[in-house]
């Protein structure tokens, strides 16, 4: 039997620092070494998440065209008029117009009067009290579910997931596509990230990678398994070695992840459904996959990244950087609505970003780092429509409601993942205290931020 030291040696490291967690907490000690039937427990419902890194100008992607401090006077270069903005029914809010492949989400008879599935809430003003702007703080917070926790370097979304029956023997609950995996998703049970999912193997063909990761052995600890998965799965080489209980079951979870993606990719070049173009970059490709992983895979829980919203320059109002992103978004969010119909309706799309931005345009014709933020919202069973950018929640002078400067929120964004858990899932909400601790004792402390939207059935 090769030992652990010549498999890693041939191609597994690379791989392996992918998945790994940081290798503390005793839940993961104690994880089970040998895996469970695929899918187990993991339920149909699916959730897709996109981080916008480097914190959204919110105000000109769901724009307040009610408020009359919205104006050239705020915004000389950025400002958007009414006869440009998309408008979203309720006589208040309207969107950038880079977003319009969201309208074919958003529209519905009742909302705009053109017919349409009406799958999209667009939410404003999210965020949570004393907003940090610093972007590795705020990143954190929204992350690992605890604002003010700096340290703590497990997510809630993780926390979520892991509490689901089945999860720690799923051999692919979920992936982040990028080159490191987010907070978000980071937890004592190993989760991959990879860029892309031909990165995400063993050298070698499907059949060679097969062979190289090999069989269990028939009993835990045995010795009758053989390669990967029997160095892995086997008698202890290092007995009572640093980290051997945590690096032992990892490099079996490893292996099952990688054949379940390779497993997909073997079932041939991926095609979009139902006319689903995806954006022609990076984005769009890891968007593709997403699709792809969710209807070959047993995942329930995918996310990606998209960057390039830190616009403190040269922002651009109907052209430009944030134009450009905001397009790149739309179109990949309408992308997937079509690609994924069959399973639309057990499907949620969420967008996040760190922070709004300023509500007065910076000297280099672009914002700087704010408060309240916008979020999105799609899935078959998202009642669509405005939430917090009304009359009724936006009362004169909103745009300078923190600080004479910023927008300030109105809904934490806690209780927007908490009527995700609750109502898309079927989460207990006696649970949303373990998924984001702290959660009842911020909810009693500030009962205006914790209102459920209600913009899912």
């Amino acid at each position: 039997m090769l030992n652990r030291r010549d498999l890693l040696r041939t191609g597994g490291l690379a791989a392996l620092g992918l998945i790994m967690p940081p290798l503390t907490g005793p839940n993961f000690l104690a994880r089970k070494l040998l895996a469970g039937p695929i899918g187990a427990g993991t339920g149909a419902k699916k959730m897709i998440f996109i981080w916008q890194r480097g914190g959204n100008d919110a105000v000109n992607t769901v724009i307040p065209s009610g408020d009359v401090d919205y104006s050239q006077v705020i915004r000389p270069s950025l400002f958007i008029s009414d006869t440009e903005a998309l408008d979203l029914g309720n006589g208040f809010a309207q969107l950038h117009p880079a977003l319009d492949p969201l309208m074919e989400i958003y529209n519905h008879t009742s909302l705009n009067g053109i017919a349409g599935p009406g799958n999209l809430a667009v939410l404003h003003r999210i965020g949570y009290p004393e907003q940090s702007r610093s972007h590795f703080s705020a990143q954190q917070f929204w992350e690992n579910g605890v604002p003010g926790n700096e340290t703590l370097d497990e997510g809630f979304i993780y926390r979520r997931f892991a509490n689901v029956p089945g999860f720690p023997d799923d051999p692919f609950p979920g992936a982040f596509l990028s080159d490191a995996l987010a907070l978000s998703m980071r937890g004592p049970i190993p989760m991959p990230a990879f860029p892309a999912t031909e990165d995400y193997s063993f050298s070698g063909s499907l059949a060679e990678v097969e062979r190289f990761l090999g069989a269990l052995p028939s009993t835990p600890g045995g010795t009758d398994g053989y390669g990967f998965y029997g160095a892995y799965g086997g008698k202890p080489d290092l007995e009572g070695g640093p980290y051997r209980d945590a690096l032992m079951p990892t490099g079996v979870k490893l292996g099952e992840s990688v054949s379940t993606v390779q497993q997909a990719l073997a079932q041939g070049p991926y095609v979009p459904e139902n006319g689903a173009v995806y954006p022609n970059n990076t984005f769009g490709q890891q968007l593709a996959e997403i699709a792809m992983l969710l209807k070959r895979t047993p995942a329930s829980l995918l996310g990606v990244n998209i960057g390039g919203w830190d616009t403190h320059t040269g922002q651009g109002r109907l052209t430009g950087a944030h134009p450009n992103i905001l397009d790149d978004l739309a179109q990949g969010i309408q992308a997937l609505s079509r690609d994924l119909q069959d399973m639309w309706e057990d499907t949620i799309v969420v967008t996040v970003s760190e922070f709004g931005r300023t509500s007065i345009e910076n000297g280099s014709s672009g914002t700087d780092h704010g408060a309240g933020t916008a979020m999105f919202v799609a899935g078959g069973n998202v009642i669509g429509g405005v939430y917090n950018c009304d009359p009724g929640t936006w009362p004169a002078g909103s745009l300078f409601s923190e600080n004479d400067r910023y927008l300030a929120a109105n809904t934490d964004f806690r209780v927007v993942f908490a009527e995700i858990f609750e109502q898309h899932f079927g989460d207990d909400p006696a649970t949303m205290d373990q998924f984001m601790p702290g959660y009842d004792l911020a909810a009693a402390q500030y009962p205006g931020l914790f209102t459920q939207l209600g913009f899912l059935t």
